[in-house]
């Protein structure tokens, strides 16, 4: 799941959702001495819902509905895809506005600027200029994005011409989320409620 989903999974706990958003920029054990315990908890939530994602049948369904050759990279297409359904439908999954959510989220990441590693900062500039999350709702920011991921990978890739397959599948797609996304939610919830963070320190 891409930057919103991993927001709104960690509900309403401040630390958590930070934690959420560091996850794709910490790599390997997170820093106690940095990170307080609590955005510890944050991204070791972030990493369980990628793995739980990534071995779901649903995602494994929608990612074989891809063609060759964007099967190969449709963990990264599903994840904008993903992020662009939920922002589109966020009256759906939550009762904030989506415009109000998007800015609390980036206002979080400027209170704890100090805790951003550089490349967080560098997005969060991005975040500011494109109006991110929120953003995410409108294809056209979601097509930007998908070019400027496929600029950064490291070798050649369909990534920055996926938007016509995805709009051709949409509504196949949609059905994947919807039936996933109730259940990613749910794992979410029990995963904070039952203590996982702890265990896993």
């Amino acid at each position: 799941m891409n930057h919103l989903a991993h927001a709104l999974l960690a509900g309403d706990d401040a630390d958590l959702r930070l934690g959420g958003m560091l996850g794709d920029f910490v790599h390997g054990k997170p820093d106690p001495q940095r990170f307080p315990p609590r955005v510890i908890d944050g991204i070791r939530l972030h990493r369980a819902i990628d793995v739980y994602t990534d071995a779901h049948p649903e995602v494994a369904e929608a990612r074989r509905l891809l063609p060759s050759p964007y099967r190969r990279f449709g963990g990264i297409l599903l994840d904008m895809w993903f992020d662009h359904l939920l922002a589109r439908d966020f009256a759906s999954w939550s009762a904030e506005p989506l415009d109000v959510y998007s800015d609390q989220l980036r206002a979080l990441l400027h209170r704890h600027r100090e805790l951003l590693p550089e490349g967080l900062q560098r997005f969060l500039a991005y975040m500011e200029v494109h109006g991110l999350p929120a953003g995410y709702a409108e294809r056209g920011e979601i097509e930007r994005a998908l070019r400027g991921v496929s600029a950064r990978l490291s070798r050649a890739n369909p990534v920055g011409d996926a938007m016509p397959v995805l709009l051709e599948l949409e509504q196949p797609l949609h059905e994947r989320f919807e039936a996933f996304f109730p259940q990613l939610r749910a794992f979410a919830a029990d995963w904070i409620a039952n203590g996982e963070a702890s265990e896993l320190r």
